[in-house]
């Protein structure tokens, strides 16, 4: 009976330590439990000191545990298992927080703000709060000791070398010398400085009648000033009748900008709701996009007409075996480098031959009763050439109308264009020939051409030759003038 009892009080006293075992592990671990609470996870640079079952704090308050801790894309998983009761919400925030001095950590949450969406069972905590780890801290140190280090040098290069040393002497010199020398002068100046202030303390004494007598000087004038006022009261009561009217008139003033104002919002008020031709402006997308087109359309005109370039022409020939003059005004408008429209006006002495057929009916018994009859009529008026000239390499193309005929012509450039040699031919019907032009251009000068060349190379009887100059310039002001030239 008494080795049962013994056996017994061994068992009871192995159920109450286990008991007792377990009610203190689940007091100490509430969230240990497989049931109840929730799991959310949170993705963590650096998890160094944490551990599975680690406890997970929230205003010093143990609020749930770590589950699991695992590497994914880089970074710690860290599963955190919620007791029931404590809601987080979708802004909520998680940090690492150093429990002691050997390296032990926690992590600490933030639940977020309420009203907002709740986490939910698997759900991830976005807000990590970093905090800086022991080795980040030590090497912040290590960065601060160099620094210090360094200027621990400089500061010793400087005073502890010889040279510094004797300037610190030098400076401490200076300062003594200045401070005896302020010493010095305080004691040369003492009496001096004593009698001020006594003959200031005298004057405030032997004055302080006098500082009465203005005092009541004061007195009696502020009176003067009161019984003038009551006696001149009409004079008073003009003034403030002054001062009323100039009220009045600010008044009235004020009156006519409230009313100005009140137009201004509405003229703003129709603009705004798109009534009037501002107004339609400002709303109508149509309207807009025609201003916006017509901007358009302008910008890029003024575009063409800078990068336009008007080059001018003043040409003399002298003609070797008809002895005459011939003279050219030339403009080309040119848009871009390899292209250009030509006008020319000329004053040729062969004047300009046009033919006229006429169908003639007679009596003359010495002439067929009807013939006809083709003349040749030649005039001195002026001859014009208006052409569209295009350039590929070391050729320019030519065609259109040359010297009042229609014309082409190929000009050669060579030297980097300082040599020209330049074809045309044109005088179509003139002639049974056409008129067949060479000359040869070289710019010996800046602007200025020697020319020379052979004219109606194809008639040997009207065949010439001719050498003369040509002055080439480009025209800023004419380019600025060709939008304004009034067209027929």
């Amino acid at each position: 009976m008494a080795e049962w009892t013994r056996a017994a009080r061994v068992g009871a006293f192995a159920v109450l330590a286990t008991s007792a075992g377990l009610g203190a592990w689940r007091f100490v671990n509430r969230t240990g439990g497989a049931t109840g609470g929730y799991v959310v996870h949170v993705e963590l640079r650096d998890a160094i000191g944490l551990a599975p079952q680690s406890r997970v704090m929230m205003a010093g308050i143990p609020v749930g545990s770590i589950q699991s801790i695992r590497l994914e894309r880089g970074l710690a998983r860290v599963d955190i298992k919620v007791i029931p009761g404590v809601t987080l919400y979708e802004d909520a925030a998680v940090g690492k927080r150093s429990a002691s001095l050997l390296g032990e950590y926690y992590l600490q949450l933030a639940p977020g703000t309420e009203g907002l969406k709740p986490l939910e069972n698997g759900g991830r905590i976005a807000n990590v709060l970093e905090s800086p780890t022991t080795d980040q801290i030590m090497t912040d140190l290590a960065a601060i000791a160099d620094r210090v280090k360094v200027v621990a040098e400089s500061l010793a290069n400087t005073i502890g070398s010889p040279e510094g040393e004797a300037d610190m002497r030098s400076t401490l010199r200076n300062l003594a010398s200045v401070t005896e020398a302020l010493n010095e002068t305080v004691r040369e100046n003492r009496e001096t400085i004593q009698r001020t202030l006594l003959n200031l303390e005298n004057i405030s004494g032997d004055s302080a009648p006098e500082i009465r007598q203005i005092l009541e000087n004061v007195r009696v004038i502020t009176d003067d000033v009161r019984v003038l006022l009551a006696n001149n009261s009409g004079e008073v009561q003009g003034s403030l009748g002054q001062v009323r009217d100039t009220l009045d008139r600010l008044h009235r003033a004020s009156g006519k900008l409230e009313s100005a104002l009140e137009h201004i919002d509405s003229v703003t008020g129709r603009i705004d709701r798109g009534e009037g031709t501002i107004g339609r402006l400002t709303k109508d997308e149509s309207l807009v996009n025609e201003v916006e087109g017509v901007a358009e359309g302008v910008n890029d005109f003024v575009e063409n007409v800078q990068r336009l370039q008007t080059i001018v022409g003043l040409r003399s020939d002298y003609n070797v075996q008809a002895g005459t003059i011939k003279s050219y005004v030339e403009l080309r408008l040119q848009p871009t480098e390899d292209k250009y429209y030509l006008i020319e006006v000329i004053k040729d002495p062969r004047g300009y031959t046009t033919f006229e057929q006429l169908d003639v009916d007679t009596t003359d018994p010495t002439r067929p009763s009807h013939y006809r009859e083709v003349r040749t009529i030649t005039t001195s008026t002026f001859r014009f050439s208006l052409m569209f000239a295009k350039r590929l390499g070391y050729f320019t193309g030519r065609f259109g109308i040359k010297e009042s005929t229609g014309g082409i012509g190929l000009d050669t450039h060579l030297f980097a264009d300082r040599l020209e040699i330049r074809q045309d031919l044109f005088g179509f019907g003139e002639q049974l020939r056409p008129r067949w032009r060479i000359d040869l251009g070289y710019q010996f000068l800046p602007r200025l051409w020697l020319l020379g060349g052979l004219d109606d190379v194809l008639n040997p009887e009207r065949r010439d030759y001719f050498f003369g100059l040509q002055l080439r310039f480009n025209d800023e002001d004419l380019k600025s003038i060709l939008p304004f030239t009034p067209m027929p």
